[in-house]
């Protein structure tokens, strides 16, 4: 495939963000940046989720992994749709009852300054490992099928990816954001779309046997139930959900979105139907993934060793010219509507909850508010460029490596502060968030000799949560905290 086509096509779909953003951020102050003002439509908002939970991670790894792990990963998004449920009846509530702009604020009200600062740093450090991780697979992407060609470097290639976001994002923001979401999730939507569809008429399939094909071959197996196996039901499932929660309604991020919507109504009508919509976008995924294993297996090719490389190496050198421009597009259209939202995210919560926006002119948090995205956007570049150094595992189950022990504590803090009424000693719990995934560390890494060989999966994000929340139970007293008392 042209190297020039491809950069023809990324140079047309970011001149159609940087006019998207160019009608949006007319006449912008921070309340845009931060919240759209809070008049994003609660439909356009659900769409444009799709594509920032997803990322690149889902449009190359997911069907990567269908050879090994089947159609398994379907338990855990079916374990997003009750995470999902207690985000939109408990936790949305409750940012909107509160006015927050950054979500970590209720930690303050709750519990004090230095929970605070230790759920917004657990934020900040994930989010920019978990950015980093998605862009670091585009970047590899675009680096095979362009850059290496036109010999440039690695490096070179990943700070023009970071360039072209900051681009479009650093005058609008949020307000931004919520449009050039739903012109990448559409983007995006297509690309799979088409993908099976050629893919489909390359093995001579209608769509009805394409279903029969797909459901009667050996990668279709949702369920597992032995209880050893990382595959296991209730084991994937329940990691699901508490997944959901963490990254999702724990999330400066994905929450900042919900919070732009006009009321609490909207924004969980908002999350409950794109929480049903990614069920069946991530059927479309596991689908894609088992046609190319069966397109290889019907070709005889021989495939590469990761999984992560199935997609882009049929596609660039195997399947007709319209499918990796049609792979290209998807790719970047979906990675970057998870990146995008990612850096605004960042600069916001760095703003609100490290500079304290609201004691400066808005002449100053405009100034502080460029400096903050460009920092974090050569951030980006140096994490990226680290990970492409030590990273060998398949990109999807580093994302949830990370989650695990990076939200883990996110998800003991707000456990404790939203179901029970103890004070904490707040100056203890910067060391108790630090040691519990140290804690879950040492446990995961001796479970099969400690407990009879269970192996951890993603559900040391639980472990980690409880571990968390025991150490807040450690240094608590039974005095009701003042957020306790106003709202009884």
């Amino acid at each position: 495939m042209s190297p020039t086509l491809i950069i023809g096509l990324i140079v047309a779909y970011f001149f159609v963000l940087i006019f998207i953003s160019y009608l949006t951020s007319k006449n912008t102050d921070s309340e845009t940046f931060f919240l759209a003002n809070r008049k994003s439509p609660w439909y356009v908002v659900a769409f444009g989720m799709i594509g920032t939970s997803l990322s690149g991670v889902t449009f190359v790894s997911i069907p990567g992994m269908v050879q090994k792990a089947q159609f398994s990963y379907l338990q855990l998004v079916l374990g997003y749709l009750l995470g999902y449920l207690v985000i939109a009846t408990v936790l949305m509530p409750l940012y909107y009852r509160l006015n927050l702009v950054s979500i970590y604020t209720y930690l303050e009200q709750r519990f004090g300054y230095w929970s605070y600062k230790t759920g917004a740093g657990f934020f900040l450090l994930s989010r920019t490992l978990g950015a980093a991780i998605r862009l670091f697979l585009v970047a590899g992407v675009l680096q095979l099928a362009v850059f290496d060609d036109l010999g440039v470097p690695f490096a070179v290639s990943v700070i023009i990816t970071i360039a072209l976001i900051w681009v479009y994002t650093f005058r609008g923001g949020m307000k931004t954001i919520i449009w050039t979401d739903t012109f990448q999730t559409t983007a995006m939507l297509l690309a799979v779309g088409t993908s099976i569809w050629l893919i489909s008429d390359e093995l001579n399939l209608g769509f009805q046997s394409m279903v029969t094909t797909i459901s009667e071959s050996d990668y279709s197996q949702v369920f597992f139930w032995d209880v050893k196996d990382s595959r296991y039901f209730l084991k994937q499932f329940f990691s699901g959900a508490f997944i959901a929660i963490v990254m999702t309604g724990l999330d400066q991020d994905m929450m900042q979105k919900n919070l732009s919507c006009k009321n609490i109504g909207e924004a969980q009508k908002n999350m409950f139907w794109f929480s049903i919509i990614l069920v069946f976008v991530n059927i479309l995924f596991l689908s894609l993934g088992a046609l190319l294993y069966l397109y290889a297996n019907a070709k005889g090719i021989a495939l590469p060793a990761k999984g992560d490389d199935l997609f882009p190496f049929l596609a660039l050198g195997y399947f007709p010219h319209v499918v990796g421009v049609v792979f290209i597009l998807g790719i970047i259209a979906i990675t970057y509507a998870s990146a995008d939202s990612a850096l605004t995210a960042l600069t916001t919560s760095f703003c609100v909850d490290f500079l304290n926006f609201k004691d400066r002119s808005e002449h100053e948090r405009v100034r502080l508010r460029y400096i903050v995205h460009v920092g974090f956007s050569v951030l980006l570049v140096l994490v990226i460029l680290a990970f492409d150094v030590l990273n060998s595992d398949n990109v999807v189950t580093a994302v949830f490596k990370v989650a695990g022990y990076t939200y883990g504590p996110l998800l003991g803090l707000y456990s404790f502060g939203l179901y029970t009424k103890r004070a904490v000693r707040d100056r203890f719990v910067p060391g108790i968030c630090l040691i519990a995934p140290m804690l879950t560390y040492i446990i995961s890494y001796n479970s099969v000799d400690w407990f009879w060989g269970y192996e951890f999966g993603f559900e040391v994000l639980i472990l980690n949560g409880f571990l968390t929340f025991m150490g807040l139970i450690a240094v608590s007293s039974g005095k009701v905290g003042e957020l306790e008392l106003a709202q009884q």
